[in-house]
């Protein structure tokens, strides 16, 4: 596991679109796996800024996202298909066809997630896979369990997780209950992993997370045993944590 420590989010952010646009360069038609939320946008700014000054070409990426809120259309505002084409995927040259997002809309639970494992399966698997880190350690939606959930499935959100999503809706009440998201399993998979995080609202958890027991209480703890995680974080993130050599 490999941490750089930056000074603020907009390093933090500048430091993991480097890393994102590496692989896109070394290998132009890789499969990103993708992920939403507050903390990635300033990332995906800065890959677009770079896209406009001719530095990174999209043409041959492919892209998965972790995870989609069941029961919204994508066409609605919060739901994340939107969401990725509001701040990545319109604003770069990037085949529409070869982005994937779960299908919020499929009522046959069992159904979506095995098209969307198989989907993965299909694009040879993810060469590096993006991830913010929720305040409870959930990557993607899988939240704090007696076990690890393996591959993609639907899951019932926690209070918490309800809880900090609010603010993107009208109201707690408008928050969609459940989601699909990638197993822990399927993130595993993946050839490489880019953690994200800002803030010290996330010491906490960084610190319970990347130096504590690796246990599904606290999901994103599996990622110590990964061959090559890769986190970018702020000090403010890393301010309880032992300091790196």
């Amino acid at each position: 596991m490999k941490i750089y420590e930056t000074a603020n989010y907009k390093e933090m952010s500048r430091k993991a679109a480097n890393i994102l646009s590496a692989q896109v360069i070394l290998k132009p038609d890789c499969v990103l796996g993708l992920a939403t939320g507050s903390t990635p946008i300033g990332t995906y700014d800065q890959l677009v800024d770079w896209y406009e000054k001719g530095d990174v070409d999209f043409s041959q990426v492919k892209t998965v996202n972790l995870d989609e809120y069941r029961g919204l259309t994508r066409d609605n505002d919060q739901s994340y298909y939107y969401f990725m084409h509001q701040h990545l995927f319109d604003r770069v040259n990037i085949v529409p066809e070869n982005t994937h997002v779960p299908d919020g809309t499929q009522e046959d639970a069992d159904k979506e997630c095995a098209r969307y494992e198989a989907l993965i399966e299909s694009m040879g698997g993810v060469d590096i896979q993006l991830l913010g880190l929720g305040h409870n350690g959930h990557i993607g939606f899988n939240e704090p369990d007696t076990s690890f959930a393996q591959t993609t499935h639907c899951v019932d959100l926690t209070e918490s997780t309800i809880e900090a999503n609010k603010r993107f809706f009208k109201s707690a009440d408008d928050v969609p209950r459940q989601a699909y998201t990638m197993g822990i399993g399927t993130i595993m998979k993946a050839k490489k992993i880019l953690l994200i995080v800002s803030g010290e609202d996330k010491a906490d958890i960084v610190e319970k997370a990347f130096f504590g027991p690796v246990t599904p209480e606290v999901p994103a703890s599996i990622l110590q045993l990964h061959s090559d995680v890769v986190i970018v974080a702020d000090s403010a993130a890393l301010s309880r944590t032992p300091k790196q050599k």
